[in-house]
């Protein structure tokens, strides 16, 4: 058999590459093993961020008395009925990608594709060629050889969210983005927790002083222990995890160690590419393309910013750098921008401060502990730090730990975009009482350090004590 063009996978990278395959040819095979659905829908983002908002709806309960609201202490949540809804909206987020092979027809084949060179495939026995590849095999849950030994007391967000109950103790190792919302989701619902991190690290913040304010914020919801590998072992019914000379007894552990991209037998090693140790070609991600063939390597699998919108955009950039009249050097990234749905949330827009030149920069910073609309809701805390270049005010980049971040996050990702200045930011409107306000301080704190030729009035007066005004 002989196509236009095959696409591997129909995760959000291949449906997005889909579309745009779409645009030029109907010469098309999408091939899937397995489910059709993304990630996110099925086990990732969206299930979680369910868990999350019935989580955090019942730790609410714990400023009730301040608001003057009594008789919290008569709630109590029901895991199952939680875990049910979960389930119910996944299954409504799903719908779309499992319509894809119907809608299809032909052009869909259930199966697991296989290269056999740069323009070949093998797929269900059958080969294939092709005048270019778009490859989507995502990835899968890391979980260490000698923990499988547990079974089904080993949890992963693969598994998570079809558990029908869960046991009283979880022990989750990882405490990137995925462990710390899955940790904090599941203690704000009642269950013993302790987090585990062989690094001294959360949630992926590289910003050491906004990681100084989010430690104590988590631990006083559960127990941390950060910088040790941990040790895993049975004790009869308990799974005993050590570290950092502490123990906790748990029922199951949750795996969030990260996951790993589905290449390891797709056929890299027939492309006549070096790969790393790790089995992975060189790609140009302005291109998503290995080396100079017509084959290319996006999303998950390519493990290079493996959250959806990047893989949506993979998608978009390898389907149009397929087209046979494709040129040019690629399609430019957008700003890198990333949310961790915990509480306060984490984000960071633009590169990690580690990754700035530290002598071409200006720091703003604003401590949202004090924050008034923050005050009003009982959510007041966390730091916000913004980064700008110091001889134009330029914004660059910012990472934060407060009420409200995702919404600050695409303000700030919208401007740095832009390529907007501190001057050109502090001339927009701010509303009285929002949070935004706190971004506005940090921005006034930054106008002091960074050039602000043509800021608004407000930006070089002092601060005064008034909310509305600083």
């Amino acid at each position: 058999m002989r196509v236009d063009t095959v696409i591997v996978a129909a995760g959000s990278a291949g449906l997005s590459a889909l579309r745009e395959v779409r645009r030029y040819t109907n010469d098309f095979l999408l091939v899937n093993d397995g489910h059709w659905g993304t990630t996110c829908a099925a086990v990732g983002c969206m299930p979680s961020k369910a868990l999350i908002e019935a989580a955090n709806a019942f730790h609410r309960r714990h400023t009730f008395d301040t608001f003057g609201i009594h008789g919290a202490d008569s709630l109590r949540a029901d895991i199952p009925a939680v875990l049910a809804r979960v389930r119910e909206m996944r299954d409504g987020f799903v719908k779309g990608p499992k319509a894809v092979p119907e809608e299809l027809g032909k052009r869909a084949i259930a199966g697991r594709a296989r290269l056999l060179g740069p323009g070949r495939l093998e797929v269900n026995g059958d080969k294939i060629e092709a005048r270019a590849i778009i490859l989507a095999p995502g990835s899968r849950p890391v979980v260490p050889e000698p923990w499988r030994g547990f079974g089904d007391r080993i949890l992963t967000t693969d598994t998570l969210f079809e558990q029908a109950d869960l046991p009283r103790r979880i022990a989750v190792i990882g405490m990137g983005a995925i462990g710390v919302e899955i940790a904090q989701a599941l203690a704000r619902l009642g269950l013993d927790v302790a987090g585990f991190d062989t690094g001294d690290t959360l949630a992926g913040i590289d910003d050491r002083e906004v990681f100084a304010a989010f430690r104590p914020l988590l631990q006083s919801e559960f127990a941390l222990h950060l910088g040790a590998p941990a040790e895993v072992e049975g004790n009869g019914d308990t799974i005993r995890v050590t570290a950092v000379g502490s123990s906790f007894d748990a029922d199951a552990v949750l795996a969030a160690l990260g996951r790993r991209p589905n290449i390891g037998d797709i056929g890299l090693d027939t492309l006549g590419v070096p790969l790393d140790d790790k089995g992975m070609p060189d790609i140009d991600p302005h291109t998503l393309r290995i080396g100079d063939l017509p084959v290319f390597l996006i999303g998950d699998a390519n493990a290079d910013r493996p959250l959806l919108h990047e893989a949506a955009d993979e998608g978009h950039i390898a389907g149009r750098m397929a087209a046979p009249d494709a040129a040019g050097d690629g399609l430019c990234r957008r700003v890198p921008l990333s949310i961790v749905f915990c509480s306060p949330q984490v984000t960071r827009v633009g590169p990690a401060l580690s990754e700035l030149d530290a002598d071409a920069i200006a720091t703003g910073s604003a401590d949202f502990s004090t924050q008034a609309r923050a005050r009003m809701a009982q959510t007041a805390a966390g730091l916000l730090r913004i980064h700008a270049k110091r001889d134009t005010g330029q914004l660059l980049a910012a990472e934060m730990c407060t009420p409200g971040a995702e919404h600050i996050a695409h303000l700030l990702a919208l401007a740095i975009e832009a390529q907007m200045t501190v001057a050109d930011m502090l001339a927009m409107p701010f509303y009285h009482p929002v949070l935004e306000e706190g971004l506005r301080s940090a921005l006034r704190d930054l106008a002091t350090a960074a050039a602000n030729d043509g800021g608004s009035d407000l930006s070089a007066c002092k601060p005064i004590g008034h909310a509305a005004l600083d």
